[in-house]
């Protein structure tokens, strides 16, 4: 556990919210591999023939030994082997004949003549042709090719593409204005008549000032807030328009970690905008969304490494079937609070499981009805587990047998490692939901069975 603190996904107003406690060789062109690198062997030069006498034979100069060069690149070191001739020019002849030498030497000047003839030639006509050729004349290049036709294929079954073809019209954008300043996050719309799900901490502002939902369809309306509730970070607002495209919810109880996933919102103002990633962890203890940052605001958050950024909140996390599985709600920032926070692949929604049953009491009710034990506690000092102060008069935790000084270090299958961690475990079940606890007393380790209840927040 660090002391950063995760910051809310969604763009707050100037004025800053207190946090809590967190908690959670560039390449060269080389050789093919596999490919020997032999030694390139120059030729040598021919040597040149001289006028002799047939009495007098030409004597035979030693032949030099080859050298050997080392060319350094910075991708790899070949060896070359050159043979150089003697330093007085190369060979010797005795008692040459004149007139043979004047004929052979006319012959041979006769002959470079000749060639450079030819070579003048030869590259006149080589030019000509390579103009021909190479120039602009008669050019095609990609710039005047036609336009392919219309791209008429489909999203893969199952692809991040075919998710937010689905999701993208269920998804809008909040902008809040008040006299503190503006600021923005995301929305789910869950009916056609305009009711959307989102984050409490991007609608509590909307009672003091003004809220406009920015559709995917590009229709705009101002919205009002019909319910909250901060201990979940959950809200409902409704504005007043319809033919909208309500979302498809999921279940994220079986969701495995690993699984892939979808991000949608509107990070830094620029709505509409997909990530993908996967399901790092389920279960994380996460304060988050609430003003003071206290054990009122703790989630029971699903960790995700899809990017998710201020003005990502209240934007569904979905699976690939499209479905929501989670509602963004915060990220981990390694800053200072004073920072404009980022994605660092350490986000947390909500799973969808708790935000169904609070949405539908906020939509019907416009309040919420919160799962609790009946106990007042605090990190144990001696051990792992959240240490009872007190409890409830006629609460679960009393009902149960369950007494003060008692150290709670597992509820239902659930390991509890500090106050957190039995806050978002409670909170990850609904009312009336019966569950074994493991306390540890002044006897020693024992069981018992504690039925939640539900309160008002």
């Amino acid at each position: 556990m660090t002391d950063h603190t995760p910051g809310y996904s969604g763009n707050q107003p100037d004025e800053p919210k207190p946090q809590a406690d967190g908690p959670v060789a560039g390449t060269g062109d080389t050789p093919p591999a596999g490919v020997p690198q032999q030694p390139y062997q120059q030729p040598q030069p021919a040597q040149p023939q001289s006028a002799q006498s047939q009495s007098a034979q030409p004597q035979q100069a030693p032949q030099p030994e080859p050298h050997q060069y080392a060319a350094q690149s910075p991708h790899a070191t070949q060896q070359f082997t050159h043979t150089q001739p003697w330093p007085s020019g190369g060979y010797t002849a005795t008692a040459p004949v004149p007139q043979q030498r004047s004929r052979y030497v006319g012959l041979a000047a006769g002959a470079a003549a000749l060639a450079l003839v030819a070579g003048l030639v030869g590259g006149g006509i080589g030019g000509y042709v390579g103009y021909q050729l190479g120039g602009d004349k008669g050019a095609v290049t990609s710039l005047d090719q036609p336009r392919p036709a219309r791209s008429a294929s489909t999203a893969p079954a199952g692809s991040v593409q075919q998710v937010a073809q689905k999701v993208l019209p269920s998804v809008v954008q909040l902008q809040l204005v008040t006299e503190r300043g503006a600021g923005e996050g995301s929305g789910i719309v869950i009916s056609n008549d305009g009711y959307i799900l989102t984050n409490n901490h991007v609608a509590e502002g909307g009672q003091n000032g003004r809220l406009t939902a920015l559709f995917h369809d590009n229709r705009s309306a101002p919205v009002r807030v019909v319910g909250t509730d901060p201990k979940s970070d959950l809200a409902v607002v409704k504005a007043d328009i319809t033919g909208l495209t309500p979302a498809e919810l999921g279940r994220s109880d079986d969701l495995p970690v690993g699984a892939p996933v979808v991000a949608i919102g509107s990070p830094f103002g620029l709505s509409g905008t997909v990530t993908s990633g996967i399901i790092s962890a389920k279960d994380r203890p996460v304060r988050a969304g609430g003003e003071s940052g206290s054990q009122d605001t703790v989630l029971n958050a699903l960790q995700t490494d899809a990017a998710i950024n201020p003005g990502n909140s209240g934007g569904p996390l979905v699976d690939m079937d499209g479905n929501v599985v989670g509602i963004n709600s915060a990220i981990y920032s390694p800053g200072s609070s004073q920072e404009r926070a980022g994605s660092v692949g350490l986000g947390f929604a909500i799973p969808i499981d708790q935000a169904k049953r609070i949405s539908t009491e906020l939509k019907d009710t416009g309040s919420a009805t919160q799962t609790t034990l009946g106990v007042v506690i605090t990190n144990s000092q001696q051990q792992a587990g959240a240490q009872v102060r007190d409890v409830t008069q006629g609460g679960p935790a009393e009902q149960a047998g369950i007494r003060p000084g008692d150290v709670i270090t597992k509820i239902g299958d659930r390991a509890v490692l500090d106050t957190d961690s039995l806050i978002a475990a409670v909170r990850s079940h609904a009312p009336g939901d019966r569950l074994p606890i493991t306390v540890t007393g002044p006897g020693g380790d024992r069981t018992v069975d504690a039925t939640l209840a539900g309160q008002k927040g």
